[in-house]
């Protein structure tokens, strides 16, 4: 496989991981075979291509490292640690009190539009002009986030009136070429996020790998 052209990427639809790597390549305008996992098993490709992590994302190719690049370069975007931002929202997604949950998230949300406000310099993305890496980072929660809206916190988190600069944001993100096909449809992370739920002590046995931001 190291030694093909054809990109293969194995993940799994409700994971912001995978979905970073998918936006990048489409930015980059890179052909990618997309192969979901299931959460419940770990298929035999994936045991094969990943067998030290043995997690989801992983791409068949060193193309997925061109793509993760997406955004950076001369970007100051990455001199921001994304890995804090996505700690703060991992957090408040996971809190146990639905109070604090909701107050974690709104905190959370204020700081990424302040964050907005100033890597954005007036234009559409954090990246300035177009997507950057930490447009990519970001967004890839906001299905999680809209999830929490409807069965969580049952607040709407993203108001337009309090936060009007973070919401245009997201609505440009969510519409872009590169994002639309792979933002996970609303009702189907409702019906996921209602199983884990369902059973809080367990885990999906296709475990995540996690990057290093």
């Amino acid at each position: 496989m190291a030694g093909s052209d054809e990109v293969k990427l194995l993940g799994g639809w409700p994971s912001p991981f995978v979905m970073r790597p998918r936006i990048a390549f489409n930015l980059k305008s890179i052909p990618y075979d997309y192969l979901d996992e299931n959460f419940r098993a770990k298929s035999d490709l994936l045991l094969k291509s990943n067998p030290v992590h043995k997690k989801v994302p992983f791409s068949s190719t060193t193309a997925a490292r061109v793509a993760s690049g997406a955004g950076r370069g001369g970007d100051r975007n990455y001199r921001f640690r994304p890995r804090r931002l996505q700690d703060k929202i991992v957090k408040a997604r996971r809190a146990e009190a639905k109070d604090e949950a909701l107050e974690k998230t709104k905190v959370a949300l204020k700081r990424i539009e302040e964050l907005f406000k100033d890597f954005s310099k007036g234009e559409k993305f954090f990246g300035g002009v177009g997507i950057g890496y930490l447009d990519i980072v970001v967004g890839s929660y906001l299905g999680w986030v809209r999830m929490a809206e409807t069965i969580i916190t049952k607040v709407k988190l993203l108001n337009k009136e309090k936060m009007p600069e973070l919401v245009g944001w997201v609505e440009r993100f969510c519409a872009h070429e590169a994002v639309k096909d792979v933002m996970p449809e609303i009702h189907m992370l409702i019906d996921f996020a209602k199983e884990l739920l369902s059973k809080p002590t367990s885990k999906p046995n296709c475990e995540i790998e996690k990057g290093p931001n």
